[in-house]
């Protein structure tokens, strides 16, 4: 009895459960289903977070591997680069020592060069110099002057300066100076002695014959023998009349010592022109023309061109102060002195 009692003590107590516990019964049931839903959620994105992961990590291992073939690749690429590197560094200092044996050679052979020109520039003057001493030529050493100024002008050297302003002070010394045709005088003279041994003496002329007498053409023998014979003893003796008494005769040895005696006059002329010495040439002028005129047939057409020539040179004036020059080629003496010992 007690044992059913119980039992509907504990039917009847069942139902009367508070609304709290229910309230807490269901806010369990919704914590449990939250985190449930929760922990599926989770582990679906760390499914997700994991998939991606892998996927990531199969980029990176791909890409890890293109950068160590890339890597390898550039390893090598800078193994040719550096051998490339090597060559051209190579190449450059061939090329620099190349260009360095360039410029020494260039350094040399225009130092050669300038040398060469300024030996032929000291050439030029020299001979300068000699054709206006001993020729007097004053326009052959004006030719030779500006010659050498053309050549220092093509070098192109400050240091230059000086010299050619020497240089072009005798020019101006030179073109100065009173022109005196040498060259031509002394071909003039060279002709009329080309001329000596061809000029007939005036001994040497004879008058004209006689005109012969007509034959008549009914001659006999004897009348042709006899008129022959005549004219063979007319020719054998002759009678001549001198205007000119003072005409001289010479023997050949004479004759020939007159003619080398007019060609020494003549060549002495010709040296005293070329020495500028006007007073013994024209005393050696004026002997040789006295002798021609004297000696000479004057009525030859050679013999009057000689006389005429000797006149009109006797006329000439040979004399005046030649310039000197001689400064121009002192100072490129001194100049190259030195740049010899500047060089040095």
């Amino acid at each position: 009895m007690a044992d059913q009692s119980d039992d509907k003590l504990l039917v009847t107590a069942a139902p009367r459960r508070s609304p709290f516990a229910i309230m807490a019964l269901l806010l369990a049931l919704a914590a449990v289903a939250l985190a449930g839903w929760q922990w599926f959620d989770a582990r679906r994105g760390i499914g997700v977070l994991e998939h991606d992961v892998a996927k990531r990590l199969g980029e990176v291992d791909a890409l890890s591997r293109d950068t160590r073939a890339l890597a390898v690749q550039s390893r090598d690429t800078m193994g040719d680069v550096s051998a490339r590197l090597g060559q051209l560094e190579a190449r450059m200092f061939e090329t620099q020592n190349q260009r360095l044996a360039l410029e020494s050679l260039y350094r040399d052979l225009s130092r050669s060069r300038d040398e060469w020109t300024l030996a032929e520039v000291e050439q030029v003057l020299l001979i300068a110099n000699q054709q206006l001493q001993l020729s007097g030529n004053v326009k052959a050493a004006l030719i030779a002057l500006e010659t050498a100024d053309t050549r220092l002008a093509r070098m192109d050297r400050p240091q230059l300066t000086a010299l050619r302003r020497v240089i072009n002070q005798d020019m101006e010394r030179l073109r100065a100076a009173p022109y005196v045709d040498v060259v031509g005088m002394a071909l003039r003279l060279d002709n009329v002695m080309a001329q000596i041994d061809t000029l007939p003496l005036a001994m040497e002329q004879r008058p004209a014959l006689p005109n012969p007498e007509p034959e008549s053409p009914g001659a006999g023998f004897w009348q042709r023998l006899w008129r022959e014979g005549k004219r063979d003893l007319r020719d054998l003796i002759r009678v001549q009349n001198v205007e000119k008494p003072e005409v001289p005769l010479l023997s050949p040895d004479q004759a020939f010592f007159l003619r080398e005696n007019l060609r020494f006059r003549l060549l002495g002329a010709r040296l005293s022109l070329l020495a500028h010495d006007e007073a013994s040439f024209k005393t050696d002028l004026k002997a040789a023309s006295e002798w021609l005129a004297r000696y000479y047939d004057g009525g030859n057409k050679t013999v009057a061109t000689a006389q005429a020539t000797l006149k009109q040179l006797l006329q000439s004036d040979i004399g005046g102060h030649t310039p000197d020059i001689s400064a121009s080629l002192d100072a490129a003496r001194n100049f190259k002195l030195v740049r010899e010992h500047t060089l040095r």
